[in-house]
């Protein structure tokens, strides 16, 4: 009788053990799961223009495939974006590609990353080739999207840094606290960038699940301040 019942027992912990396993939340989108993500490109007025996408996937044990793809218009300018990344796990970068078309004006680009010399090498469509230096680990700008969100997950901001996106752009985040969007709480941060060719400013608001899923991109242009707002 002892015996059986110690037998019983056993086995019912195991189930209510197992109970509790089964009915432990797995840890969903990026840097867990293969993700995408859909957004509306807003008009300051709240229009949608058009549709925007990040996607990431494993694409080895050690990569990373990512891709963020824009399509909006307003009455006689399309603008079409397309950037592809390929990351180590540890979120260095190995390749990035940049198409846009943006009115009249188009553009295409590569940057192969060679960490062995810490150079990068950049061909534009009828622009021919150029190299410059990058540091170790070095991130291009999609990559650095998805690296700030790992670093927001451990409850840091990624320090003052050069990020790729055609040449070399010294950005900075600056965390400005909680803000509401439709009553869920968020962490705000405000990024500024600086390059050769331009000074870039937006905010993104993250949401404080274990993804810090970016749920609204605010960028200010002269006719207003657009925005990508995440569709849930």
């Amino acid at each position: 009788m002892k015996s059986y019942l110690r037998t019983a027992i056993a086995l019912a912990t195991i189930s209510t053990l197992s109970g509790f396993a089964d009915t432990t939340p797995k840890l969903t989108g990026f840097p867990f799961q293969d993700e995408t993500l859909r957004f509306n490109v807003n008009w300051p007025t709240g229009v949608s223009l058009g549709q925007a996408s990040l996607e990431a996937r494993r694409i080895e044990d050690d990569r990373w495939e990512l891709q963020f793809t824009l399509d909006a218009s307003i009455p006689g300018y399309t603008i079409k974006d397309r950037y592809k990344s390929v990351a180590t796990r540890d979120l260095c970068s190995v390749e990035f590609e940049r198409e846009s078309t943006h009115g009249a004006k188009k553009s295409r680009e590569t940057v192969k990353f060679q960490p062995d010399r810490n150079t990068a090498h950049r061909v534009t469509t009828g622009g021919g080739s150029s190299d410059y230096r990058i540091p170790d680990c070095a991130k291009d700008a999609l990559t650095f999207l998805y690296f700030t969100r790992v670093e927001m997950g451990q409850g840091r901001v990624p320090l003052p840094t050069s990020v790729v996106f055609g040449g070399p752009y010294e950005i900075q985040l600056e965390y400005k606290g909680e803000e509401s969007l439709k009553n869920v709480v968020t962490d705000r941060l405000a990024s500024s960038a600086r390059g050769p060719a331009s000074n870039v400013s937006f905010d993104v608001l993250f949401a404080r699940d274990a993804a810090r899923r970016p749920l609204l991109v605010r960028t200010p242009f002269s006719l207003g301040t657009f925005s990508l707002e995440l569709i849930r």
